[in-house]
């Protein structure tokens, strides 16, 4: 008995329906699509890179990105010493011996933070995860501090491994850990509000630049955030925080709508609930990964994101960096380089022999970005505000003496790109075909190549000197 077989009316519909509802297979990253993910989220792509990511698509390389574990830095041997010296030792000695041991101690002081800033310097060279220094970084200019006005190396440390370990954590937890930062207590006069006695200062900038931004708040919530803010100090030995009861206002304050004996981790919690908050957030990752104008739909579905996952941050960034915005074309080449995403990621890229962190810091400082010294409370505003004349020439500086490393054959700096061909190796360099109106003053093409020869390290010093490497 012969087998019966569907009629074609009845299986070529279904078969045909069936295979459209597969789902297409992702396809794998371009070259330029790599460029564009590890410049926005590393320090820029390495010719050996590209190979590690040929095989994903792009959720499959953002993935890849964020599951990197971080590595620890070296931990100074003085990060647990007092924060600050003890001037009392000093009350009985002669006023020659009182001066000399003053001077030793700020030397010392120095040297500290000489090291602090060299130490991160160095890491960012040589870590495996870059995205967590980057958004180290980040979490730096957004809740800010200053080394010259908290004036304790030891301290800072502390506010950048806090910085460091909640990177890519939770942002629930770093907003609380920072309220009552040691720090940042000495950077906003936080260790000077008490009941008697309210200050203001960190309360406003924690509405205003940490969790709303302007408009979002009224005085008289900054006054009752002051009030509930009170209380905290320092242990003068372990320059850990401490709360006082005694200084605290305990009484009754309205918030943000809402009324009660408020403390510091009530004020946090109030803040959170507020749908602005994860909107504020947003908005300045966006800006730091996609574009300098935030798009208000696209902030609200990824601050969704951020709430549903209880303001945890792998997810968000996971939502950001696989959005359509991230990866449209629209956007590449649209945001500056920052001084410290020129020289680190110069170096990285080029595999620069024996760099000096110390000339590094003092490279990004001469461009206009000091490690732990923002200008202000509220950060680097990055972008054009990175370009003036004397930045500009200190940029050309310091890529014209890179250029004199790579044209140096014997120093073997560069051969990873000197292996490709001189399109390649320009397309890993430059986000967009055309320079931007923003950086047409940056510099230009060396007017004497080394002996003029028409290989592929030449093509890479004419476009590293390019206005379109300082893009990305």
């Amino acid at each position: 008995m012969n087998a019966i077989s569907p009629k074609p009316s009845t299986q070529i519909p279904w078969l045909l329906a069936a295979w459209i509802a597969l789902p297409l297979p992702a396809a794998a990253l371009s070259p330029d699509e790599t460029r564009h993910l590890l410049d926005r989220t590393a320090f820029g792509a390495h010719p050996e890179m590209l190979a590690d990511f040929a095989p994903l698509d792009r959720t499959g390389a953002v993935e890849r990105i964020l599951a990197v574990t971080p590595g620890t830095p070296p931990r100074p041997a003085w990060v647990d010493d007092r924060p600050f010296p003890d001037r009392t030792l000093l009350a009985d000695l002669p006023e020659t011996e009182r001066l000399a041991a003053r001077q030793a101690q700020n030397k010392q002081r120095t040297e500290h933070q000489r090291a602090l800033q060299d130490g991160w310097m160095q890491w960012m060279l040589v870590t495996e995860a870059p995205l967590v220094e980057r958004m180290t970084l980040f979490w730096h200019n957004h809740f800010t501090s200053q080394l010259r006005t908290v004036s304790s190396p030891q301290l800072m440390w502390r506010q950048h491994d806090l910085l460091r370990r909640h990177a890519l954590g939770n942002y629930a937890d770093l907003l609380r850990a920072i309220v009552t930062d040691p720090a940042m207590l000495i950077y906003l006069d936080g260790r000077q509000n008490r009941k008697d006695r309210p200050n203001e200062n960190f309360a406003r900038e924690l509405l205003e630049l940490f969790t709303l931004g302007e408009g979002h708040y009224t005085e008289a919530d900054v006054k009752a955030a002051a009030r509930a803010l009170s209380g905290w100090k320092l242990h003068p030995t372990s320059g850990t925080a401490r709360f006082d009861p005694r200084r605290h206002d305990d009484g009754v304050k309205t918030f943000l709508g809402r009324t009660g004996p408020w403390g510091a981790d009530d004020i946090v919690a109030i803040l959170l609930e507020q749908p602005r908050a994860a909107d504020w957030v947003v908005e300045k990752l966006w800006i730091e990964f996609i574009s300098p104008q935030p798009d208000p739909a696209e902030v609200s579905r990824l601050a969704a994101v951020f709430r549903d996952s209880g303001y945890e941050i792998r997810p968000l960034l996971h939502a950001l960096l696989t959005s359509d915005a991230f990866w449209a074309d629209a956007h590449r080449g649209t945001l500056i380089k920052s001084p410290i995403e020129i020289v680190v990621g110069t170096v990285r890229r080029f595999d620069l022999p024996d760099p000096n962190p110390r000339r590094l810091v003092t490279l990004g400082t001469e461009m206009g970005q000091t490690l732990f010294e923002p200008p202000d409370v509220k950060g680097w505003p990055g972008q054009t505000d990175w370009i003036d004349t004397d930045r500009l020439l200190a940029r050309e500086r310091f890529l014209r003496s890179i250029t004199r490393d790579l044209a140096d054959r014997s120093a073997g700096t560069g051969r990873a790109w000197s292996a490709l061909d001189a399109a390649t190796a320009t397309h890993l360099l430059w986000p967009v075909s055309d320079p931007a109106p923003a950086t047409a003053a940056a510099p230009q093409p060396p007017e004497d190549p080394p002996h003029a020869e028409a290989d592929t390290r030449v093509e890479l010093i004419a476009a590293i000197l390019d206005p379109r490497y300082q893009l990305k």
